[in-house]
C-alpha cells in the first residue's frame, strides 16, 4: 500500500484546493460568487464587513423592533447578492453590471422606504397606500431574483406557485379550493406582516443563524479545521480503512461550525477523498463516504444547521433544548455510519495508514488544544441559559482572546475583517432562502393550506402512524431535492409536521422527524448536492456516488423512526434511566442489524439466513417494546453466533 505523505500533511494544513472550490461551485449556487478585484472588491468587503458588525451591535445592545432589524438585515443580503452573484452562468465574473447596480440601487431604496414609513405604517390600522403596494412587489421581485441567483431556481418557482394558488384558488374545486385572494391583498400579506417575507424564518436568519454562522467564520480562521483534520487522523487513521473514519471524524467536527454539507464536502473531501482512495477504496465509494459523513454536520449539537434554529422559533421551545435534543440521534447517526465503513474496509481487506506518518494525539492538543475553549464556552452558555445570540456573541470574543494562546492561531487585523467578511458571505444563501420561503409560510397562513395538506396526509394514511410517518419522510425527500436544507424544512414543517401532531406525536418529535429528512435530502437522488460534490472530487459518476450515498447513509434513515417510536432518545418525555438505557442499546444494536445486513457482512460474509436475520432484527428493535426487543435481539444473536461458530469461507465482494 503506497500513500502519498504529501496528502497526509496538507490534510492537516488550511491550504485551499482550486479543484474543490471549482467543484463546489459547479453544484452548489451559493459557491458561485463573482471573482472581483481593486475598488469594487474593497466596497463588497465593506459592505459585507458592516453587515457583521450591525449584527454584533445588535447582539450586544439590544434587537432593533422586528421588521426593522429584519428588513436590514434583508437590504445587506439583497445588495450583497446583487454585486456578488452573476445574473446568468456565462455573465462576467470579474466585474459587476450596470443591471446589478440598479437592482442593488432598488433594494436600499426599498430598505429607505420601509424605514422611513415604519411609524404610519405601523399606526396605519391595516389601510395601506398604492406606493406602500408597489413597494412591496418590487421587494417580493427582488427576493425571488435574489434568491434565483443565491440558490437555484427551484425556490422561487416554488414561491410563485404558492402565490399562485394564493391568487386562484377559487378555480380549484375539493379540499384544496379557497375564495381567493387579491394580488394587492397577497402583497400586503408579505410585506407589511411578520407572516410573509419578514415573518419568523427571517427573523432567525437575522438574529441566532447570523451569529453562529459568524461564530463559525471566527473558528476557521483561527484554524479549527486544520486542528479538526489533525486530531482526526490521530484518533482514527491507524484503524481498519483508516481515511473513511477520518472523514468521518472531521466532516463531524467541522460540520459542528459551518453546518452545510457541501462546504463541508468540498472542505474536508478536497483531502480525505483522495487518502480514502489511496488505501483502495473505488472512487464513487470515497465520495459517498465524504457527503454522508458531511450531512451529518448539519445535526451534529452544539452549533447545527440553520433550520435548527428556525425550528426552535417555530415550537417556542429554547435552541438548548433543540440542541439536547439532536445528542443521542447525532451520535447513532455517525455510529451507524462508522459501522458501514468499518464493515467496507474489513470486506475489502483495508488496512489504515501507518502510524509513523500519523500526527501524534497529544502533540496535536499540546499545540492546538485551546481551539476547544469557545466550542466548550457555547455549550455551557447554553446549557446555564444564556440566550442562543448573546451565547454567540460572547464565543466570538472568547474566541478571538483563545487565538492569542498560540502564536500559530492568533488572529492578526486581517484575519479579523477576513472573518467579518466570510461570515456575512456565508450568510448569504441561508438567509435569502428563508425570506423566499416566507411566500410559502404566507400563503399557508392566508389560506389554511397546512391544516389541509396534513388532513389529506391523514386520510391517504387512513390514520395509521407508520403509513403517516413514510409519506412525511417522502414529502420531505421529493421538496429537498430543490430546495436548501432550511427551506426543506419549513415547508415541510408547515405543511407535513401538523398531520404528525395530529397523531399525537410530540411537536418536538414531529419537527425533528421533519427536520432530519429535509437534511438527508442532501443524499438522495435524483438531486443530491452532497453527493454530486463529493462525485466532483472523487473524478466519479454523479448518480453512482448519490446511490452508494444512500446505502451508506440507510441505518441514518431510520433513526427518525426511532425518535418517534422512543421520543426518549430526544431526551424529552417521561422515562427512567433503566427505560433510557434498554432504548439505547435496543436503537444501537438494531443499527448495527441494519448496516451488517446491508453491507452483507457481520464478522464474515452472511448467507442468505443470516442476512434475513439481520433484517428482521433491525425492523424489530425499532419499536420499543418487550416482546419486540426480546424477538429483535434473539435474531440478532443467532445470525452472530451463526457467522461466529459456523465455519466457512469469507467471500464477500466489495458493495
Amino acid at each position: 500500500m503506497t500513500i502519498d505523505k504529501q496528502a497526509i500533511e496538507a490534510f492537516t494544513r488550511d491550504e485551499k484546493d482550486e479543484r474543490a472550490e471549482e467543484i463546489a461551485r459547479k453544484y452548489d449556487a451559493e459557491s458561485r460568487y463573482r471573482k472581483l478585484a481593486g475598488p469594487m472588491a474593497i466596497a463588497v468587503s465593506t459592505i459585507a464587513i458592516a453587515m457583521s458588525l450591525f449584527h454584533l451591535y445588535t447582539a450586544g445592545i439590544g434587537l432593533l423592533e422586528a421588521i426593522k432589524q429584519r428588513s436590514i438585515h434583508l437590504c445587506f443580503v439583497l445588495v450583497l447578492i446583487f454585486l456578488l452573484y452573476p445574473a446568468r452562468r456565462r455573465s462576467p465574473r470579474g466585474r459587476v453590471s450596470l443591471w446589478d447596480y440598479g437592482l442593488a440601487a432598488l433594494a436600499v431604496a426599498v430598505e429607505i422606504y420601509l424605514l422611513t414609513q415604519y411609524d404610519r405604517i405601523a399606526l396605519s390600522g391595516g389601510v395601506t397606500t398604492a406606493l406602500d403596494i408597489f413597494t412591496g412587489g418590487v421587494l417580493c421581485l427582488l427576493v425571488l431574483e435574489a434568491a434565483r441567483r443565491a440558490t437555484g431556481i427551484e425556490l422561487p418557482i416554488m414561491a410563485v406557485l404558492f402565490v399562485l394558488y394564493a391568487l386562484y384558488g377559487n378555480l380549484i374545486p375539493g379540499q384544496f379550493g379557497h375564495r381567493g385572494y387579491s394580488l394587492e391583498r397577497i402583497i400586503d400579506h408579505m410585506f407589511l406582516t411578520t407572516e410573509g417575507i419578514f415573518g419568523v424564518a427571517l427573523g432567525v436568519s437575522s438574529t441566532y443563524i447570523f451569529l453562529f454562522i459568524l461564530f463559525g467564520a471566527f473558528l476557521q480562521q483561527t484554524g479549527m479545521a486544520r486542528f479538526f483534520n489533525a486530531l482526526s487522523m490521530a484518533i482514527a487513521g491507524h484503524t481498519a480503512g483508516g481515511p473513511a473514519k477520518v472523514s468521518i471524524f472531521a466532516s463531524g467536527m467541522l460540520g459542528m461550525i459551518n453546518g452545510s454539507a457541501v462546504a463541508n464536502v468540498a472542505t474536508t473531501g478536497a483531502f480525505t477523498i483522495p487518502l480514502m482512495k489511496g488505501i483502495g477504496y473505488r472512487p464513487a465509494f470515497a465520495g459517498a463516504v465524504e457527503a454522508v459523513a458531511s450531512t451529518g454536520g448539519q445535526i451534529m449539537p452544539p452549533v447545527m444547521g440553520a433550520a435548527a434554529f428556525v425550528m426552535a422559533e417555530f415550537l417556542g421551545e429554547s435552541y438548548t433544548t433543540i440542541m439536547i435534543a439532536a445528542v443521542i440521534p447525532a451520535f447513532f447517526y455517525y455510529f451507524a455510519v462508522f459501522c458501514m465503513v468499518h464493515q467496507e474496509a474489513r470486506k475489502i481487506g483495508l488496512k489504515g495508514l501507518p502510524r509513523e506518518e500519523l500526527p501524534s494525539l497529544g502533540k496535536t492538543l499540546k499545540a492546538q488544544g485551546h481551539l476547544l475553549i469557545p466550542i466548550a464556552a457555547i455549550v455551557l452558555l447554553l446549557l446555564r441559559g444564556i440566550t442562543p445570540l448573546y451565547a454567540a456573541f460572547i464565543t466570538i470574543f472568547i474566541t478571538i482572546a483563545a487565538s492569542f494562546l498560540s502564536r500559530e492561531t492568533r488572529l492578526t487585523f486581517h484575519g479579523l475583517l477576513k472573518a467579518l467578511e466570510s461570515g456575512a458571505r456565508g450568510a448569504l444563501g441561508v438567509a435569502v432562502a428563508c425570506a423566499v420561503v416566507g411566500f410559502v409560510v404566507g400563503v399557508s397562513s392566508l389560506t389554511s393550506l397546512g391544516l389541509t395538506f396534513g388532513a389529506n396526509i391523514l386520510g391517504l394514511s387512513q390514520g395509521i402512524l407508520i403509513v403517516t410517518l413514510v409519506l412525511t419522510m417522502i414529502t420531505c425527500i421529493i421538496l429537498g431535492m430543490g430546495l436548501p436544507t432550511t427551506a426543506c424544512y419549513i415547508v415541510a414543517a408547515t405543511i407535513a409536521a401538523p398531520a404528525l401532531i395530529k397523531l399525537h406525536v410530540p411537536p418536538l418529535v414531529a419537527h425533528f422527524f421533519v427536520f432530519y429528512y429535509a437534511c438527508l435530502s442532501n443524499l438522495t437522488p435524483p438531486v443530491c448536492l452532497a453527493a454530486f460534490t463529493g462525485a466532483g472530487i472523487a473524478g466519479a459518476p454523479p448518480y453512482r456516488v448519490g446511490w452508494i450515498s444512500t446505502r451508506l447513509a440507510i441505518a441514518g434513515f431510520l433513526i427518525p423512526y426511532l425518535a418517534v417510536y422512543s421520543p426518549m432518545l430526544l431526551l424529552t418525555g417521561e422515562y427512567t434511566a433503566l427505560r433510557l438505557v434498554q432504548a439505547l442499546v435496543t436503537a444501537a444494536v438494531g443499527l448495527v442489524a441494519i448496516s451488517g445486513a446491508i453491507e452483507n457482512w457481520l464478522f464474515r460474509g452472511c448467507s442468505l439466513l443470516e442476512r434475513l436475520l439481520l433484517f428482521v432484527a433491525a425492523g424489530c428493535l425499532i419499536v420499543p417494546e418487550g416482546l419486540t426487543d426480546a424477538v429483535g435481539l434473539a435474531c440478532f444473536l443467532l445470525a452472530a453466533a451463526l457467522q461466529k461458530w459456523v465455519r466457512r469461507p469469507a467471500t464477500a465482494t466489495a458493495g
